[in-house]
Order: structure tokens, then sequence, then C-alpha cells
């Protein structure tokens, strides 16, 4: 009876795999659009910052220089304008750096679902039960694992793509 039961009942074989998700993304050809857009997005903003940089310092050199010739009230406005534009310039730099982020995660996130997709896909494919990510650091040791990644390549047809130097471990 213990032996018809025991043929009854299937024991789940874990079948574990592993790739470096970093590596994968950097091969895709929408990264390398992806950055050369956030690149030129990030330049843009940096640029209006320089021109704004060069107002104030162009200001405050002139209050500097004329400030002993102007009446009081002129100075307060004059100085009152200087800590405006400051205020301003500050102002700019928080906003463009959220204004960078969101830039960055619209244009990353297609990508990076676009790479968990396949990677998905290609596990059910292949009837894996886990499947780890090398780039996350966490992968510490591993033992009958599978790498994925050629699997994924042909998947996102990236074969004969190699990763960007500096993303393999």
């Amino acid at each position: 009876m213990v032996a018809m039961l025991a043929s009854n009942f299937t024991f789940a074989q874990i079948k574990l795999g592993h790739i470096n998700s970093s590596e994968l993304v950097g091969m895709m050809p929408e990264t390398k659009s992806a950055d050369d857009s956030l690149k030129r997005f990030t330049e843009d903003l940096n640029g209006q910052l320089q021109a704004m940089l060069g107002e104030l310092q162009t200001k405050y050199g002139d209050f500097q220089s004329k400030q002993a010739s102007w009446s009081e009230a002129i100075r307060e406005y004059r100085a009152k304008e200087i800590q405006d534009l400051q205020t301003n310039i500050d102002n700019f730099q928080q906003r463009a750096q959220q204004d960078i982020a969101k830039r960055k995660e619209d244009l990353y996130s297609p990508i990076f679902d676009k790479a968990e997709k396949a990677i998905k896909e290609v596990a059910k494919e292949g009837k894996y039960t886990y499947i780890f990510d090398a780039s996350a650091g966490a992968l510490l040791y591993q033992q009958d694992s599978d790498d994925i990644m050629e699997s994924v390549k042909k998947k996102l047809n990236l074969t004969g793509v190699t990763p960007p130097a500096g993303t393999k471990k």
C-alpha cells in the first residue's frame, strides 16, 4: 500500500537557473537609445542651469562693482533680485533632478519589462522553478544552476550581441 501511494505521488523536481539581468539589459538596443535620450535631456537641463548661473554671476559682479554708487533702495532691490535668482536656481536644480529621475524611469521601465517578460517566458518554457539574478549580488554560490542568458538573448533576438564593457561579472 505504501509503495502504491509512493508511486502515485510525484515529487516536484526543482530546476534552478540564473542570469545577469544588467548584462542582458546592456545588450538590448533600446538601452543605447534610452541612454542617448537621457543624456540629451540632462545636457539640456544643465545648459539651462549654466545660463541661470551665468546670469547670477553677472548680476552679482554688477552688484559688487556698483553698490557703492547706488542708493540704499537700489542696493536692497538688487540684493533681493540676486537672492530671488539664487532661490530660482535652487528650485530649478531640485526640479531638474526630479525630472531626470522621472525621465529615466519612463525610458527604462519598458526595457526592464521586456527583459523580465523574456526571462519569464524562458523560465516557463524551460520548466525552471527559480531564476536568480546574478547582477543583484545576492547569488553567492550556485550549484546545478543553468545560465539562461543565451536562451533569453535568442528570445529577444540578441544573438551575437556581446555585453557592453563593465557589465559582465
